[in-house]
């Protein structure tokens, strides 16, 4: 049998995090969301609601047998469809070195939702500045496990360009947590941590809690997956 412990153990540690973050009960957008495990995980653990948005047909499907409601859709061309205020929480974890349009959709993701979580990996880890300094090669990390010819990533940021690019766009850290190995990292993160986690708002917006929820956007979300 397995224990808690043991099923603790194998949620990712970002997923932790992201649960430690957001509010009981909110409701959230997972832009990106893969096959829907966070979403699942965080219903589960958080009692949210709301909806993910994922490009890849056979994640959405995936995302369908779940039970979660699920938009098939380019993150890419933005949140133009979501009016301001939908959700408590848009989540961008693990896409935004992934998309081209990396520069907008963080401040449509706050427009869209009172509260934004962001998850990246850390291309300043000092594990990646070796492996590029002493061998020569392109990183491959336990948060960049993927090849140079293989790889979904098209940005390539750190910790302290993320801070920068906040401060540049308005946008207000409110939390910041930072992964090593599953651990967190206190000191010096841009240059010990593999991963970060973000808890952001919009400069002077009032802090994610509860919206009106009397929005049923995810409903044909949901019929349109199952189409």
């Amino acid at each position: 049998m397995t224990t808690h412990t043991e099923q603790t153990n194998l949620v990712p540690p970002d997923y932790r995090i992201i649960s430690e973050l957001i509010d009981s009960g909110a409701r959230i957008l997972d832009s990106g969301c893969g096959s829907g495990d966070l979403m699942a995980f965080l219903v589960r653990s958080r009692h949210t609601r709301g909806q993910g948005i994922e490009l890849n047909e056979l994640a959405v499907r995936e995302c369908v047998e779940k039970g979660l409601n699920v938009c098939h859709g380019d993150i890419e061309s933005g949140l133009l469809e979501y009016p301001a205020g939908s959700f408590d929480y848009v989540i961008l974890n693990q896409s935004l070195q992934e998309i081209r349009q990396a520069d907008a959709l963080p401040a449509d993701a706050l427009r869209v939702g009172r509260g934004g979580i962001a998850g990246f990996p850390n291309f300043a880890w000092i594990g990646s500045r070796g492996r590029l300094f002493f061998q020569g090669k392109s990183p491959i990390t336990a948060a960049l496990p993927y090849r140079w010819y293989d790889s979904p990533n098209v940005r390539f940021l750190s910790i302290d360009d993320f801070r920068d690019f906040c401060n540049q766009k308005g946008i207000e850290v409110l939390k910041a947590r930072y992964l090593r190995g599953g651990k967190t990292v206190s000191c010096r993160p841009n240059l010990l941590a593999e991963a970060a986690v973000f808890l952001l708002t919009a400069e002077h917006a009032s802090q994610p809690g509860t919206v009106n929820h009397g929005n049923h956007h995810e409903d044909h979300c949901q019929a349109e997956a199952e189409a």
